[in-house]
């Protein structure tokens, strides 16, 4: 029996997994940097030395989850504007078809606890994911798919999160700016 509700509960793993390993690394960043600016020896003096690291943990677990919630909303969003710009498809098969690749994503979030001491390895998994994923996007589609349609569809996504990674980048580099021209030198 084929149940096509079986890999539903993969995001939510792979989101988690991936908050935790970013909230791991972040967890050890923040101690070291209590450490030294002598912050941490006056913390152990309230609480214990598991509450403090416990806490951090927890914190950054929901600020890492909201974060991936976030982008996998957006990117699902993409994915099906993509499929409604560039696809044929009227009855949705080329979208549960693409569905499998929550697989990859979880592979991804697994292989990325492993890599919790450096943020580049982080980094490069996630970055790993996110193109393979795109990949298994295009090859599942492309069958149905003429070559102009498939440009698009490829690059559409594309656009849309540069444009994104660009208006967040500007938005932030104002807000710096700002900042920093407020400041009385």
């Amino acid at each position: 029996m084929k149940n096509t509700y079986l890999l539903s509960y993969f995001p939510i793993i792979s989101i988690l997994l991936f908050s935790l390993s970013f909230a791991i690394y972040g967890e050890m960043q923040i101690l070291k940097l209590f450490g030294n600016l002598g912050i941490y020896q006056g913390m152990l003096e309230f609480f214990s030395e598991t509450g403090i690291k416990l806490a951090l943990l927890i914190v950054l677990l929901l600020l890492f989850f909201m974060i991936f919630a976030a982008l996998k909303l957006i990117s699902d969003t993409v994915m099906e504007l993509s499929l409604l710009f560039f696809s044929k498809d009227a009855e949705g098969k080329a979208l549960t078809s693409v569905r499998r690749a929550s697989v990859i994503y979880v592979i991804g979030a697994a292989c990325s606890l492993f890599s919790v001491q450096f943020i580049i390895g982080l980094g490069v998994i996630f970055i790993a994911t996110n193109i393979v994923a795109l990949i298994y996007f295009v090859n599942k589609l492309s069958p149905t798919l003429n070559l102009s349609r498939l440009v698009g569809l490829v690059f559409f996504p594309i656009f849309v999160w540069t444009a994104l990674i660009s208006i967040v980048a500007f938005a932030g580099l104002k807000l710096y700016n700002s900042v920093v021209a407020s400041l009385p030198i």
